[in-house]
C-alpha cells in the first residue's frame, strides 16, 4: 500500500527554462544551461562517491566557473550568484498546481523531496505557488548524502514512520528513480522532453508524460486499488498541513511508535538528521 508520495523538485516541478537568458547572457549560449545541471550533478555525486560531502548550492557555483573556463568565458563570483540565486525563484510547470492539488485531495501524505538545501527548496516552492500542497520538505542535505544514494529515501520513511515500500518517488530524473528503486520505494518516472528512464535495473511501475498523466496512474494505482484499506491508519488531513508543527502533534495525537517524530528543529544524532523529524539509525 502507497502511503507517501515523494516528489523530486528541479525540473520535476519546477521548469529551469526560465534560466535560459541567463545563460545566454552570461555564457552566450541557452544550450548551455543543461551542461550546467549535468556538470553540477557530477560535482555533487563525485562529493557523495568519494566521501566528501557538496551541498547542491556550492557544485551549483562550481559548475558555472568550470563551464566558463571550458568556453573561454570568465565569470565573476557576483555573476555567479546572481545565477545560482536565481534557482529560488524558478516556475512551476504549467500542469504542476492543479495535478497537486487533485492529489492533496486524498489520505496520501505528500512529502518535497529534494537535494537541493532546506533553505533554497521552501523558497522554490513558496515563489512557485506551491508549498501549500506538501506536508513537509525534505532535504537530502540533511542527512549529508544527496539522493540517490539510499540515506535520503530511508530518511522520508522513517520519519514518516512509513516503510519504504509505502513511499512512492515522483522524479524527472532516471538516477532518482533509480536511487528509490533501489532503497525499497515504488516510483514513477516523468518522461519530460529528453528524459528517458533507465535501461538497467528496476523500472518504474508508472510513466508518465507531467505530473498530470502520472497523478492520474497514482490516482488508479495507489488509490483505487488500494480501496477498502485501513482508514484508521490514516493520518487525518487536519493534522498534515503545511506548517504545523508535526512534532508536537504526533506526540500529541499519536502516542505510537511509528510516528517518531521528534520536537520541531534541526535534530542530530545517530545516522542523520532531518529538520524536524527524527532520523536516527537511518541505514540501507
Amino acid at each position: 500500500m502507497t502511503k507517501l508520495i515523494a516528489f523530486d523538485v528541479n525540473e520535476t516541478l519546477l521548469d529551469l527554462s526560465s534560466l535560459d537568458d541567463a545563460f545566454e547572457d552570461l555564457l552566450g549560449s541557452a544550450a548551455l544551461r543543461g551542461q550546467w545541471f549535468a556538470q553540477m550533478l557530477q560535482l555533487s555525486f563525485v562529493g557523495g562517491l568519494t566521501g566528501e560531502y557538496v551541498d547542491f548550492t556550492t557544485a551549483q557555483h562550481a559548475a558555472l566557473h568550470m563551464l566558463a573556463e571550458r568556453h573561454g568565458r570568465t565569470i565573476t563570483t557576483d555573476e555567479a550568484t546572481a545565477v545560482v540565486n536565481r534557482m529560488s525563484s524558478l516556475p512551476a510547470h504549467p500542469e504542476v498546481p492543479d495535478a497537486l492539488r487533485r492529489l492533496r485531495a486524498t489520505d496520501l501524505t505528500l512529502v518535497a523531496l529534494t537535494n537541493s538545501v532546506r533553505t533554497v527548496a521552501e523558497a522554490q516552492l513558496t515563489n512557485a505557488g506551491i508549498r501549500e500542497h506538501f506536508d513537509e520538505v525534505v532535504s537530502a542535505d540533511a542527512v549529508k548524502r544527496l539522493k540517490p544514494a539510499p540515506e535520503p529515501y530511508l530518511a522520508v520513511a522513517r520519519a514518516f514512520g512509513v516503510d519504504p515500500a509505502e513511499v512512492r518517488l515522483v522524479a524527472a530524473h532516471s538516477w532518482d528513480v533509480s536511487g528509490a528503486l533501489a532503497a525499497g520505494c515504488k516510483a514513477a518516472f516523468v518522461a519530460r522532453p529528453g528524459m528517458v528512464p533507465s535501461p538497467l535495473g528496476g523500472r518504474p511501475d508508472i510513466v508518465g508524460a507531467d505530473i498530470s498523466e502520472v497523478v492520474d496512474q497514482i490516482m488508479t494505482m495507489d488509490i483505487e486499488q488500494q480501496r477498502p484499506h485501513d482508514r484508521a491508519a490514516t493520518w487525518p488531513r487536519s493534522l498534515r498541513r503545511p506548517g504545523r508543527d508535526l512534532g508536537q502533534e504526533s506526540s500529541r495525537a499519536y502516542a505510537d511508535d511509528r510516528l517518531p517524530f521528534a520536537s520541531r528543529g534541526r535534530v542530530e544524532g545517530g545516522d542523520g538528521v532531518v529538520e524536524g523529524c527524527d532520523v536516527t539509525d537511518v541505514r540501507p
